[in-house]
């Protein structure tokens, strides 16, 4: 399954970039949790998000990537009961007059036994509460 949400902010390239690479962005892209940076290696971050569901808790790790286009990709680390594999990008493309398109693209596939629709409102809930977070943090 993918998704994508996109949104305009009215900064420069370089500006949006900055502020994407940054690591209180990093840590907002995560909204709903504890989420905190446990490593960091140059252009890399692995953060940990400690959250609370049906009264179980849990922990999601992921690897940020900061590359040399200015854009991030990210990867959760699957070792639950139901995805195989997550992983995203967010990339900046300039409009020319001072204002910016941000894109997040998020890709996800569950486990053999786990239908794929059985993800994908809270796959959307992600995205958006991503989008939400990243627009706040870059029109602020």
């Amino acid at each position: 399954m993918h998704l994508t949400e996109s949104f305009e902010v009215m900064r420069s390239r370089d500006e949006v970039v900055e502020l994407l690479c940054s690591d209180k962005t990093l840590l907002g892209l995560l909204p709903k949790g504890d989420t905190q940076i446990i490593e960091s290696d140059g252009d890399c971050r692995t953060t940990v998000t400690r959250y609370q569901i049906l009264g179980r808790e849990g922990f999601a790790t992921f690897h940020f990537t900061f590359r040399i286009d200015g854009s991030v990709r990210f990867e959760k680390v699957c070792n639950g009961r139901v995805w195989q594999g997550l992983e995203g990008l967010v990339s900046v493309e300039e409009r020319g007059d001072e204002s910016c398109e941000v894109r997040i693209e998020i890709s996800g596939r569950t486990k053999s036994f786990v239908p794929e629709i059985s993800i994908k409102a809270p796959l959307e809930e992600q995205i958006l509460a991503m989008t939400t977070a990243l627009e706040e943090r870059l029109n602020s």
